[in-house]
């Protein structure tokens, strides 16, 4: 007989459904990470991010003998993660205060804003990923989502699209339309002004 941990996800969320009580502890610890990603990006904050995912999971747990097996349980699990962000996104503003290094948004402002060249330190980094989060906070609702799959976390437009359970055209619209909106709030990262020269000119000592 097949170990728990090593049965599909299907087998496992089947197994859970019928009422065993160690099916879906395996499938959460498999999928977590993932999940945790898209809930921490969607909320910019980790304790939002943390009470979302805590949502969504407790909806899975209670929702899994509804599951249809129309889509991968990991899309399934991924769709219930997005509208439970959605939800609290919805409900209240989300700002983070300070972003962790790992709370980073550097897929969006590295490939599609550009670097900005040399190597950044700690608290440039800070400063553009609260730029990209403040950026990000006053697109539409619907834009922000598919930018986040998409631009962030680095799913297909057609992954993306069964998350959110919308047509792939429409999904490649709400990025376009987002990211269009970024850019005027976002050219300083791509454009940035090069240092003053303390060495010369005023108040600083005149280079030999």
């Amino acid at each position: 007989m097949d170990a728990v941990h090593e049965l599909p996800d299907r087998e496992l969320l089947t197994r859970h459904s019928q009422g065993d009580d160690q099916a879906f502890a395996v499938l959460v610890r498999r999928h977590r990470e993932r999940l945790w990603a898209v809930s921490i990006r969607m909320m910019g904050d980790r304790e939002e991010a943390s009470d979302a995912l805590q949502d969504a999971f407790l909806s899975a747990f209670r929702a899994a003998d509804r599951f249809r097996g129309e889509s991968q349980v990991s899309t399934w699990l991924h769709r219930i993660v997005v509208n439970a962000c959605h939800d609290r996104l919805r409900r209240r503003k989300v700002r983070p205060a300070t972003p962790t290094e790992d709370d980073t948004l550097d897929v969006l402002s590295n490939e599609r804003l550009g670097r900005a060249g040399g190597g950044p330190d700690h608290a440039a980094r800070t400063e553009t990923r609260l730029d990209v989060q403040a950026a990000l906070d006053l697109l539409p609702l619907e834009q922000r989502l598919a930018l986040t799959l998409v631009d962030m976390l680095g799913y297909r437009v057609e992954e993306a699209a069964q998350i959110l359970e919308v047509a792939s055209g429409t999904v490649k619209s709400r990025c376009a339309r987002g990211r269009a909106k970024l850019l005027p709030s976002l050219a300083h990262l791509r454009n940035p002004q090069p240092p003053r020269d303390v060495t010369s000119g005023r108040g600083g000592a005149t280079p030999s």
